[in-house]
C-alpha cells in the first residue's frame, strides 16, 4: 500500500476528488489500526492468561477509544477541509444555487427584452 500522501490537484476540478482520496486514505489507515488492535488483544489474552470476559471487557474499552479518537481525527479532517476550501475561495453549494438562480433571472429578462 503507497503511504505517501497524494499530490494536491493543479487545477480546481480535481479538488473535490483530492479530498475524496485523502479522506480515503484516512479511513483505511484507521481500519487498519483497528484491526491491529484486535490482534493485539488476542495475543495479550494468550500471554496474560485473561478470561474470554476479560478480553471482551477490554477490546470494548479499546474500541470505545479508537472510536472516540476516530471521531475526533474526522472533525479535524472536515474542519481542515473546509477552511482549506474557503481559503481557495471555492464557492459552497448553496452561494452557486443562488448564482444559477441570478443567471435564471437575468436570461428571463434577456428574453423579455429581446421580444
Amino acid at each position: 500500500m503507497d503511504t505517501r500522501p497524494p499530490q494536491p490537484p493543479h487545477d480546481r476540478r480535481s479538488i473535490a476528488e483530492f479530498f475524496q482520496q485523502v479522506w480515503s486514505q484516512a479511513l483505511v489507515t484507521v481500519s487498519g489500526a483497528e484491526d491491529e488492535a484486535a490482534k493485539l488483544l488476542a495475543r495479550v489474552q494468550g500471554m496474560a492468561g485473561w478470561s474470554q470476559d476479560e478480553v471482551k471487557k477490554q477490546v470494548r474499552e479499546y474500541s470505545d477509544r479508537l472510536t472516540s479518537q476516530r471521531r475526533d481525527m474526522e472533525k479535524k479532517v472536515e474542519e481542515a477541509v473546509r477552511v482549506s476550501l474557503q481559503r481557495m475561495r471555492v464557492p459552497r453549494k448553496e452561494e452557486i444555487a443562488q448564482l444559477n438562480s441570478r443567471l435564471d433571472t437575468l436570461n428571463k429578462r434577456i428574453e423579455h427584452l429581446a421580444k
